[in-house]
């Protein structure tokens, strides 16, 4: 019996925990994706970079407070520097929509041009932040490290597996249900959420109905630049912050929206978890766990292990072609195109 519960906490510990904490971190970052393509009509390729501004201000932002010697401890700082994070991202978006995207807007100009010009908007805002903050890893993390201890766990389970559990990755799954909440709530129940719905649905009827677009496109926005911002942070807590990394991290957040369905935003919650957790599990080594499981003439005796973690984002992509060619709607059933 023993030896089952050291396997399930070896599990716990080394795939369960880190694939909740990630896939929330994707779903915050496929939520931003869906919202745009559902009321605007075009994949945001700058969505990554749009996160890697949203966290080195809200980076900023926390040096500044941790300077001055003001905290939230046992929690980081970084969420006193959250508003400020979010309200930089924010004024960001708002300004590239005004001066890149509403020109192709008024001329009507197909979903593509709007992606080749948001690819513009990623390199250039890829720059903006390597220049500000420079291309290492930035370490900003402050408060407890961890709610619990692998050594605290062994003490108190008597087991020879310890389970431990950092604080970011708590704080990433309750921000997220929180957040997660709060934007539903959002989108069902308050006039500009429905003024949103409308638009997303369908947007000669909504502008017939006396809904007004510029303001729908700005909430939206800001909304996008909000969860980018959030996901971003808490990425960086996570791990910790390199401006390329979100770049990176722009295949599996999309891999994401699309598997959930593109624009609909259950689909990306979804979506996020279904690639966190096939990214960890497929390239997690399950040598231990098999050891615990197995008698001993059956033990393996390489690593058991599908692939190395240098492919963690291959995965995402073999997902992403595999539901391109088999559901292009998704699972949620979501706009092809």
């Amino acid at each position: 019996m023993s030896d089952f519960l050291n396997a399930l906490v070896l599990l716990a510990n080394f795939v369960i925990i880190p694939a909740l904490s990630y896939g929330a971190q994707l779903a915050l970052g496929a939520l931003g994706v869906t919202l745009v393509y559902g009321v605007l009509r075009f994949s945001n390729f700058a969505h990554g970079d749009t996160m890697a501004f949203g966290a080195m201000a809200t980076i900023l932002a926390t040096w500044w407070l941790q300077s001055k010697g003001i905290g939230i401890a046992p929690l980081p700082t970084a969420l006193l520097g959250l508003p400020f994070g979010i309200a930089a991202a924010a004024v960001l978006c708002v300004v590239v929509d005004k001066t890149v995207y509403r020109y192709y807007r008024l001329n009507k100009s197909p979903p593509v041009v709007f992606v080749i010009a948001s690819v513009g908007v990623m390199f250039m805002i890829n720059g903006i932040v390597r220049f500000i903050i420079g291309p290492n890893d930035q370490q900003f993390a402050d408060g407890e490290r961890f709610i619990i201890r692998a050594r605290d766990f062994k003490q108190m389970s008597g087991l020879s597996e310890g389970l431990s559990i950092k604080a970011s990755q708590g704080l990433t799954i309750v921000v997220a249900i929180l957040l997660v909440i709060a934007l539903f709530w959002f989108l069902q129940k308050t006039r500009t959420g429905k003024a949103m719905r409308a638009f997303s649905d369908n947007e000669d009827l909504a502008l017939l109905s006396g809904i007004n677009p510029e303001r729908v496109v700005m909430v939206t926005w800001i909304l996008a630049a909000a969860l980018a911002t959030i996901a971003g942070t808490l990425y960086g807590l996570d791990k910790s912050f390199k401006p390329f990394t979100y770049f990176q991290l722009l295949l599996p957040i999309f891999a994401a929206a699309i598997v959930g369905g593109l624009g609909q935003p259950v689909g990306a919650i979804v979506g996020g978890f279904v690639i966190a957790f096939s990214e960890v599990m497929i390239t997690y080594a399950y040598k231990k766990f098999l050891i615990y499981l197995l008698p001993e003439q059956w033990q393996p005796q390489g690593l058991m292990q599908l692939l190395s973690t240098d492919y963690k984002f291959a995965v995402s992509f073999i997902i992403l072609v595999v539901v391109l060619l088999v559901r292009p709607t998704g699972i949620f059933g979501g706009r092809a195109g």
